[in-house]
């Protein structure tokens, strides 16, 4: 854990050292966050921008990038695992095209709710697939700073699915 703790905090000090006029969302890595939805699948993001962008409205704070189209060890899908209705496996409109309609596949799901998704999957190595250099760096901070158990499994698992892969 003290590993994960260093790794934040150099991050968070790489990140913090930019002006609010220049600032550019940041990724696990440190670098500027990647797309999460891409050409051929449906447009994600809080915004709809197709990042997993932090916004001030935004109460679920969807930042995490996870792959949809995949199933968790269980044969489920994160919508199945986590009880809500299937808008995982919905058309919506397609990232390069919102008048055109395509399946969702990479979609920013709110950080709370990816903690829960990975106890009911049964952990980190039972869920799906998650897109690294999409998953915004505002949730590390979020998950670091709270003492809930489960925020605590969710920094852990991003941090061995991105930093140890």
């Amino acid at each position: 854990m003290m590993t994960i703790i260093m790794w934040l905090q150099a991050l968070l000090l790489l990140v913090g050292t930019v002006a609010a006029d220049d600032y550019v969302p940041k990724n696990v890595y440190g670098e500027d966050l990647q797309p999460c939805s891409s050409d051929g699948s449906a447009l994600t993001g809080y915004t709809r921008s197709g990042s997993c962008v932090d916004q001030q409205d935004d109460a679920g704070s969807h930042h995490i990038c996870i792959n949809l189209s995949s199933m968790s060890s269980s044969g489920r899908n994160f919508c199945q695992v986590t009880g809500q209705s299937d808008w995982c496996s919905a058309n919506m409109p397609c990232h390069e095209n919102e008048y055109e309609s395509c399946q969702v596949e990479n979609w920013c799901v709110c950080q709370w709710a990816f903690a829960s998704y990975i106890q009911k999957a049964g952990g980190c190595d039972a869920i799906q697939y998650i897109q690294c250099d999409a998953i915004n760096m505002q949730a590390l901070s979020a998950y670091a700073s709270s003492s809930d158990d489960k925020h605590r499994v969710a920094l852990q698992c991003i941090y061995t699915r991105c930093m140890q892969s």
